[in-house]
């Protein structure tokens, strides 16, 4: 399932990263600890948290996730999305907490396989 499928389907708010819609979702993760992200996510999967900071972007870039949700209609920082643009990486912004959002997700890619 593409990004911009996700974006639909729950009405999520597009802050950056427009031409990376088309990207892939294989899975995702839902965590704030970014040593937890770095050692247990994935590639293609998109990341669910409430952290604005600019090392999200640097995470996401490292283990090539597709994107990232903020929850709880949490707001990155400029730095963040400066960097996020440059990477080509996606920040979407959800008014749902975390595990409404992950169920949500979850959902939706299971019903596509």
């Amino acid at each position: 399932m593409k990004i911009e499928e996700i974006v639909k389907a729950l009405g999520l708010e597009v802050r950056c990263g427009k031409d990376a819609l088309h990207k892939e979702v294989t899975g995702g993760y839902t965590g704030d600890l970014l040593s937890d992200v770095m050692g247990n996510s994935r590639e293609g999967y998109i990341w669910i948290t409430r952290q604005v900071h600019q090392n999200i972007v640097a995470v996401a870039s490292l283990k090539e996730h597709a994107g990232i949700i903020l929850i709880n209609s949490c707001e990155p920082t400029r730095e963040t999305l400066e960097k996020a643009e440059a990477e080509k990486i996606p920040i979407l912004v959800s008014d749902l907490p975390a595990f409404e959002i992950t169920g949500k997700i979850y959902n939706l890619l299971t019903a596509k396989n």
